[in-house]
């Protein structure tokens, strides 16, 4: 494989190549890449990254989150009505003293 002094640009075929799109594997002259996140892309590459579904699947993870909180307020509520009931079902003679006591003793 001839080496990067010996290519020439995608677009520009009289030009010499200065880079490799490490995403297409294509070679480009100066004019043709871009530096993004610390590396040299191609203009199309750079399309490519910067389309709609990202901001679709944020808008995904923002409303899976949402339904995670309400998830989660509804499971809170639940236990908190359900331990509630069982204080309700309490009888009130436990809470006079006279469940501790036994039928054979008699108070000092």
């Amino acid at each position: 494989m001839p080496g990067l002094s010996q290519q020439r640009c995608f677009q520009h075929s009289l030009r010499e190549a200065v880079a490799r799109c490490p995403e297409c594997r294509r070679f480009y002259c100066r004019e043709c890449v871009t530096e993004h996140d610390d590396r040299l892309l191609c203009a199309a590459c750079i399309k490519k990254l910067a389309k709609v579904p990202l901001t679709q699947r944020n808008l995904f993870v923002h409303a899976l989150r949402v339904v995670q909180v309400a998830f989660g307020l509804v499971v809170t509520i639940a236990f908190f009505y359900t331990v509630g009931r069982q204080l309700l079902a309490i009888p009130s003679t436990f809470h006079d003293g006279s469940v501790w006591r036994t039928s054979g003793t008699t108070e000092r």
